[in-house]
């Protein structure tokens, strides 16, 4: 279970990083954060592949992809009541370090 909770963290950082690439301008900071959850996604792709078949890693990861960008586009286009944003895509760029952290937490808890 701590393999596909991180498997569609991993998609979900992704997504928004690619979408934060294309809006803002990227610093010193998120490169050392992509960097890190890069060696985290590979780390978790190795445990997966060494733990389930390859066929089924294959079509849950097309499936948290899919998720993923659908949840991303979701917030981009916005969430508004009453004609008032209530969440956006600022607000999740500002919790960015905070996924980077539990993603990279729990690609070492998969290992021990």
């Amino acid at each position: 279970m701590l393999f596909y909770t991180t498997l569609f963290l991993l998609f979900i950082y992704f997504k928004i990083a690619r979408v934060y690439r294309k809006e803002e301008k990227s610093g010193l900071f998120i490169l050392s954060q992509n960097i890190l959850v890069a060696s985290g996604a590979l780390f978790t792709l190795y445990h997966g592949l060494l733990s389930f078949p390859w066929y089924l890693v294959t079509i849950v990861s097309f499936l948290f992809f899919i998720i993923a960008a659908l949840m991303v586009t979701a917030v981009q286009l916005g969430i508004f009541v009453d004609g008032k944003p209530q969440f956006g895509i600022s607000k999740v760029y500002k919790y960015l370090p905070f996924l980077t952290l539990v993603i990279i937490f729990l690609s070492i808890k998969m290992w021990i």
